[in-house]
């Protein structure tokens, strides 16, 4: 099985034909000009992965606050993600890398405050 993609680790854009076992194992990888592209092919492909942001309410602050995941998370996870951060109660002083939530969902990934809010 073959599949197209772009890579996204620079502005190159390398389209890359990417070829998977019938059972979804990567095999090869043909298009890129460089090793990251490979290395991009391979995950997106097999376990696609990304980072999420959103803004988050606080208490006592008219400002919501912003967070991210501080490292990619699998892309199947991103709703619960999210409606792990509906969840989520936070009050002022926030700084910014403070910790919200940590490791969320189990993957060992914490959400992070983007800005600090006082």
């Amino acid at each position: 099985m073959e599949q197209t993609i772009t890579c996204i680790n620079c502005p190159v854009g390398c389209r890359m034909t990417v070829s998977l076992s019938d059972t979804g194992e990567f095999l090869s990888v043909t298009g890129n000009t460089c090793p990251r592209g490979a290395k991009y092919a391979q995950q997106e492909c097999t376990l696609p992965e990304r980072m999420i942001t959103a803004v988050i309410p606080v208490a006592g602050s008219e400002t919501p606050l912003s967070v991210k995941t501080a490292s990619p998370v699998p892309k199947k996870l991103i709703s619960s993600v999210i409606d792990e951060l509906a969840r989520v109660q936070v009050s002022l002083p926030v700084t910014i890398g403070q910790i919200v939530l940590p490791d969320v969902l189990n993957t060992g990934v914490d959400i992070i405050a983007t800005r600090s809010l006082s």
